[in-house]
């Protein structure tokens, strides 16, 4: 059995960032915002959901807050109830009424 060296592991994570210090990975996994659960790329009922941020006259200042729930949750009945507390939490950390 073969162990990894520091260096070596080094060099795979390297790999996988080009010389601009962008992400070149083909496939980057999500998790669910409620369960931390990954999102598997065979789960075709899992969703993404981008909710826009919005300044104090309600106008959209171009932020928002990525919402990703699996299928399981959905399945269970339960994503309503997440997205609404997860929101409601996010409102409260940036300040938003």
């Amino acid at each position: 059995r073969q162990t990894l060296s520091a260096s070596h592991a080094q060099t795979q994570l390297a790999k996988m960032i080009n010389a601009e210090g962008e992400n070149v990975d083909l496939y980057i996994p999500r998790k669910c915002s409620w369960t931390n659960r990954l999102i598997e790329c065979k789960d075709h009922a899992a969703i993404q959901m981008n909710v826009g941020h919005l300044d104090q006259s309600g106008v959209y200042n171009g932020q928002y807050t990525v919402i990703a729930l699996t299928g399981f949750v959905r399945n269970q009945g339960d994503s309503d109830s997440a997205i609404d507390l997860l929101w409601a939490k996010k409102k409260a950390a940036i300040g938003q009424a």
